[in-house]
């Protein structure tokens, strides 16, 4: 695996996570953001894993082969119609993004929200980054983008299957808690679908999400794709 260092944050990225849309920006809040994008950068400890599985399609949704996971649901077949093989990857920041941001809400509350934007700027980054390093090996192949389990009707309760078959505890350090949540918290785990043939650009939308009606991001006026 190659490794992955984190280039400069995208500071429109982090606030859009933090709900600034053409908000004026006071002095205060900027200090915040150089020294949180500092931080990030300094704190971060890229990680990541994937692996290439044949699949077929079932009733419920599809199985990667050699493997006992079925992902349910019709958004994860849709996502993969028309593609030969899928990509599982899983992407982490790192345990000492999570203990900043565990200090922060304890010490400076401003802090930690502007230093949190950061943290999930920079693991898109790190994302995109996998992405294209994926690309890169499977030049032959088009990409879809990235499904994550939790998208769409699928459901977020596949986590803990999907982390074991990656192998990711024992190859990055991602755990899954019993709400399905990932360890540490500034984790991805996702899908991408290969195919030779040119792939169809999707809607992507709020209403597909399991996350809908409870989404910080939507709840801010702003979308995360």
């Amino acid at each position: 695996m190659k490794n992955i260092i984190l280039d400069k944050i995208d500071k429109s990225e982090a606030l859009r996570y933090l709900g600034y849309r053409n908000t004026k920006i006071d002095d205060n809040l900027l200090s915040l953001i150089d020294e949180s994008e500092e931080e990030v950068r300094k704190l971060a400890s890229p990680r990541y894993i994937y692996k290439v599985f044949d699949f077929s399609e079932t009733s419920e949704g599809i199985t990667f082969s050699n493997t006992n996971l079925t992902l349910k649901g019709n958004s994860i077949k849709n996502h993969l119609a028309n593609c030969e093989k899928a990509v599982a990857m899983a992407v982490t920041i790192g345990e000492g993004i999570d203990r900043n941001i565990r200090i922060l809400s304890h010490t400076n509350l401003a802090k930690s929200v502007v230093f949190d934007a950061f943290s999930s700027a920079a693991i898109e980054q790190v994302c995109n980054k996998v992405e294209d390093i994926i690309r890169e090996e499977f030049k032959e192949y088009k990409m879809t983008f990235r499904f994550g389990i939790g998208y769409g009707d699928l459901p977020l309760s596949h986590q803990k299957d999907f982390v074991k078959v990656l192998d990711a505890t024992k190859k990055i350090g991602i755990t899954v808690g019993n709400s399905h949540m990932m360890i540490p918290t500034k984790s991805v785990t996702a899908i991408i679908g290969l195919s030779k043939e040119e792939i169809k650009k999707a809607n992507r939308n709020c209403a597909d999400c399991n996350l809908m009606g409870n989404c910080n991001i939507l709840k801010s006026g702003n979308h995360c794709y």
